[in-house]
């Protein structure tokens, strides 16, 4: 870090001050990330084991689910043990820790979630060549590639964020270590650095929210060629998908796009996009997807018999 820093831990003004309040949502956050990690854990681990969920869409399910359950930890665990605190505090380092992979992994979903809609494009739009196409080398360098850009969009975040000096005050307006909330807390002009986080966090998610909306706009165009049966198909999976990117991308578009504040509302939309989407999408794919349910039967099934046996 700097040399004129004079920080080494921070207070995070949390999200109420009210102890019962806070007794309370340390149940009910506890509850929704149980609920997350035990539902993308399980389709993670239906769509390994299952044969039937061979295909490149259940690949890629997959991993949305895995970078699901880590996006999520980056933040909720440590959001839910400060409810139980009177003086809430992370180091420095910690949240500098915290910045990295939140942005890792929130935009390494991003990029999964447009890796799912090119698949569904190829499906849908150029059927007969769909597994030459979507071949398993090709999806595992598409993973991959989501990883790689997910971790240089957060490393340029970090590069800009170390060169400023935090000279006080320590308190973080905020659930969580963000951008906007340490901007801040330096004791510099952040315009040129806050300009370049709206492009590198604001405009990218509104470029990727756009190009899925054109592909989907693409795939309604090209279903009218489509029996009735298939149309009814591809619009249930593809239904999944556009739920779960609104979900997301509303939330992120509304916070990044907006110029920094402390207003309570950004608080509880970040709530959403951090705590209660993560945990919405296995009920999204799953409740709408027959194969899924059906795997996920028979893979309970068999276990039970085993166990009865």
């Amino acid at each position: 870090m700097a040399t004129t820093n004079n920080m080494t831990d921070l207070i995070i003004n949390g999200l109420f001050q009210d102890a019962e309040v806070q007794r309370v949502c340390f149940v009910f956050f506890l509850s929704v990330y149980l609920a997350t990690v035990v539902g993308n854990g399980l389709i993670v681990v239906t769509v390994n084991v299952s044969k039937s969920l061979g295909s490149p869409m259940y690949f890629f399910l997959s991993y949305l689910s895995f970078v699901e359950i880590c996006y999520s930890s980056t933040v909720v665990p440590k959001f839910i043990t400060d409810l139980l605190t009177k003086i809430k505090t992370i180091s420095l380092k910690g949240c500098l820790a915290q910045i990295f992979f939140f942005h890792f992994l929130g935009v390494t979903e991003i990029l999964l979630l447009t890796v799912m809609a090119y698949d569904r494009y190829v499906a849908i739009c150029k059927p007969l060549y769909y597994t030459t196409i979507m071949s398993r080398t090709v999806c595992h360098h598409l993973v991959a590639g989501s990883w790689v850009g997910g971790f240089f969009h957060s490393i340029i975040q970090i590069f800009i964020t170390l060169p400023l000096p935090f000279c006080g005050p320590n308190m973080i307006d905020h659930y969580f270590c963000d951008l906007h909330p340490l901007f801040q807390l330096a004791c510099t002009d952040t315009f040129v650095v806050g300009v370049i986080m709206f492009v590198n966090s604001g405009l990218f998610s509104v470029f990727s929210f756009l190009f899925l909306v054109s592909s989907y706009i693409v795939i309604l165009v090209n279903l009218r060629n489509h029996s009735a049966e298939g149309r009814h198909k591809a619009l249930s999976t593809c239904a999944s998908h556009i739920m779960v990117v609104v979900l997301f991308f509303g939330p992120a578009i509304f916070l990044y796009l907006r110029p920094a504040s402390t207003y309570t509302a950004d608080k509880l939309v970040a709530v959403f996009y951090t705590v209660i989407t993560p945990m919405l999408n296995p009920i999204i794919y799953t409740l709408r997807n027959a194969e899924v349910k059906n795997a996920m039967r028979k893979m309970w099934g068999k276990k039970i018999n085993s166990k009865v046996g």
